[in-house]
């Protein structure tokens, strides 16, 4: 944080305008409000440079002067960064935690590509194998088709030859 501008006034019509004022006059970041129990007391809080907080806060209570009282400014610089949790809590509307950025996603690895297999690196040889479809016929062993097989089976059992 660079610097926190805080404005306390009574009433929430005045906590608004001390927060438009504040966001209008100077760059600021309207960090949001916090209601105080009792009294009817308003915290707007913001955040930037801290020549810009204190022109916001400064203007905002001239502002909010106009409706209501204003209880009390105060303008930290270079805030120590255990103030923070203060800063931004569950009590102050309008401030949304940050989300932790994503982890990136660590990339896949590549596949690994396949490698071109060269003459040199066949180390078996099929010499019985035939050249040609012709060859082929010709070096198949003799057998009778399966259909032919079964008809000859039955033809034998019910004849009772064998």
């Amino acid at each position: 944080m660079q610097a926190l501008g805080l404005i306390e006034v009574v009433g929430l019509a005045a906590g608004f305008e001390a927060a438009d004022v504040a966001c209008k006059s100077a760059n600021v970041e309207l960090v949001g409000y916090e209601l105080a129990k009792g009294g009817g007391f308003v915290t707007i809080k913001v955040l930037g440079q801290v020549g810009a907080v204190t022109a916001a806060i400064d203007a905002a209570a001239v502002a909010a002067a106009k409706i209501n009282r204003v209880v009390s400014k105060l303008v930290i610089p270079r805030p120590n960064d255990q103030i923070e949790p203060l800063v931004g809590n569950k009590l102050t509307r309008g401030w949304t935690a940050p989300t932790p950025a994503p982890e990136p996603n660590p990339e896949p690895e590549p596949e690994p590509e396949p490698t071109a297999v060269l003459d040199s690196d066949i180390t078996e040889v099929v010499e019985d194998a035939p050249l040609n479809t012709a060859d082929a016929q010709s070096a198949a062993p003799k057998t009778r088709p399966a259909t032919t097989a079964r008809k000859t089976a039955a033809a034998k059992a019910t004849t009772g030859r064998k």
